[in-house]
């Protein structure tokens, strides 16, 4: 008898996942007058040259279709002290930017006031996987916050953590 099965359940598949920590950015864009934004973990990076990111969105997202109308967006790579607004924009059918300070990118995207970096991008493509879209977005202009003794916001095992709390004893 194989101890792998075929099948792989959704639930334990995402328990699997939740094994690799992973930072968290949001993806924000500004589209017919309103700033639009959402929590994503699946950000990486693609090609050093030309400069191009990634991230994965539910092709059922409320906030995506305006940042793909815009052709644009900036990846906000969230502080360990932005729990409250990685919860923010993870919500549905809220006010995600009540009492959010932000300024504009050079592109005119949203930055997050306290992210440890951000990255403006215009989309470079776009393709479907599931229930996913990836998205492939070309880096026209970035600032690194000089926040030194900042940590980034990290999820591992369903929850926030931190450095410390990862680093072996």
């Amino acid at each position: 008898m194989s101890l792998f099965s075929t099948a792989i359940e959704p639930l334990r598949f995402r328990e699997a996942l939740g094994h690799y920590a992973s930072g968290i950015t949001v993806i924000t864009s500004h589209c017919d007058g309103e700033p639009l934004g959402f929590t994503c973990q699946s950000f990486y990076s693609v090609s050093m040259n030309p400069p191009l990111v990634s991230f994965s969105v539910m092709s059922n997202s409320a906030s995506y279709p305006g940042i793909r109308k815009a052709g644009r967006f900036a990846v906000n790579i969230l502080s360990g002290e932005q729990v409250g607004i990685s919860n923010q924009f993870a919500r549905r059918g809220t006010d995600k930017w009540q009492g959010v300070d932000w300024q504009a990118s050079p592109l005119g995207n949203p930055i997050i006031a306290g992210s440890l970096h951000w990255l403006d991008c215009e989309i470079h493509a776009e393709h479907a996987a599931g229930d996913h879209l990836i998205v492939i977005g070309e880096v026209k202009a970035l600032n690194l916050q000089e926040a030194a003794a900042a940590q980034p916001l990290l999820y591992f095992k369903g929850q926030y953590c931190n450095l410390a709390e990862l680093s072996p004893a």
